[in-house]
């Protein structure tokens, strides 16, 4: 009888996106993303469609209890579901539909997992308001709140996608306000509020009560310039997405640690608009280097994942499927030959 396969286990050795897509053609976009992305497709987002579609407003439609108005600063949170909530939940809708289409037209099985994408708790604390406009971050109380709610809201949305497709689902949290959280160099909305920053064992329980309560398997992803790689790793996430480009001197005894730990590593590597005359070894490369300088042997790299440095939006439907398709093979590469790069 063969083993279940564990959290971090589905994650190692595959080739993903971030989640954005050019474009506001759901059909097409979850068409492209099923085909090109066989190991671990996600379900697509399409800021370009405008309100409730960026990544604040499509979160909204996941949170159980708790609704998102705008207002004229940003997104803020209200007692009732209203105009955007809504608009952002068929959104939602249309995806999953979308989703289901391509999934059934491709013939794929229930063997491969799926992913999807939320803001994190603590990006979403730094950028929604609370009734009075001061950040959700300055309320403890309510950034529980919203961590809990965030939680349920995935585990539902993971259930029904599991109802639709028979698969396992898997969750990527974008925190890119994360550093800045810890930092305490968020500004805030009137020049008489200051956002102070997180301790950063408040930072880890508020990230950890949404991974856990989600009951999925979980990367974190952070493509902010400074990635807390430390935290990261205590965190209860199996696996840590982030830009390699990135990557500082001061970054690799964490990121030593990290690889050490068991954690598996989602290593951005193609840029959104990448040239298409660029080979896949040209992106492996920084990999490559990364590994070395870490002091691991190249066969570390059979239990990476792979994926573009961030989100696609800002590509043409051209440069999108281009980078996933080098994703797919810088990946191919790493679990067939990483001895010989």
């Amino acid at each position: 009888m063969t083993a279940p396969v564990t959290g971090r286990e589905v994650w190692s050795g595959l080739a993903t996106g971030i989640g954005s897509w050019p474009g506001t053609d759901a059909r097409e976009a979850a068409a492209v993303v099923v085909g090109e992305l066989t190991d671990l497709p996600h379900l697509v987002e399409l800021p370009a469609r405008g309100l409730g579609a960026d990544s604040i407003g499509r979160t909204s439609a996941l949170l159980v209890d708790m609704y998102l108005d705008t207002s004229t600063t940003g997104y803020r949170l209200v007692s009732r579901r209203g105009a955007v909530a809504a608009r952002a939940r068929d959104l939602l809708t249309q995806d999953l539909d979308a989703l289901e289409e391509a999934w059934e037209r491709a013939g794929l099985d229930s063997a491969r997992p799926v992913k999807v994408q939320s803001a994190g708790p603590l990006t979403l604390a730094a950028h929604v308001e609370l009734a009075t406009g001061r950040r959700v971050l300055t309320d403890h109380g309510a950034v529980r709140d919203l961590a809990e709610s965030l939680a349920e809201g995935l585990s539902r949305h993971a259930a029904e996608i599991t109802r639709r497709l028979g698969v396992r689902v898997v969750a990527q949290l974008d925190e890119p306000s994360l550093p800045d959280v810890l930092a305490g160099t968020l500004k805030g909305r009137t020049v008489l509020e200051t956002v102070p920053a997180v301790p950063e064992p408040e930072a880890l329980d508020v990230l950890d009560t949404t991974i856990r309560g989600s009951g999925l398997s979980v990367a974190v992803h952070c493509c902010a310039s400074t990635l807390p790689a430390d935290l990261l790793r205590r965190s209860a996430a199996d696996a840590v997405a982030f830009d390699v480009g990135r990557v500082r001197r001061a970054d690799l005894d964490a990121l030593g640690e990290l690889f050490d730990s068991g954690t598996v590593p989602v290593l951005g590597l193609v840029p959104a608009t990448a040239p298409a005359s660029t080979g896949w070894r040209d992106h492996a490369a920084p990999a490559v280097d990364l590994i070395d300088r870490l002091g691991f042997p190249r066969k570390v790299l059979r239990t990476v994942a792979v994926s573009p440095v961030c989100g696609l939006a800002s590509a043409s439907a051209d440069q999108a499927r281009a980078a996933l398709r080098t994703v797919r093979d810088v990946t191919a590469a790493f679990t067939e030959e990483p001895d010989t790069l």
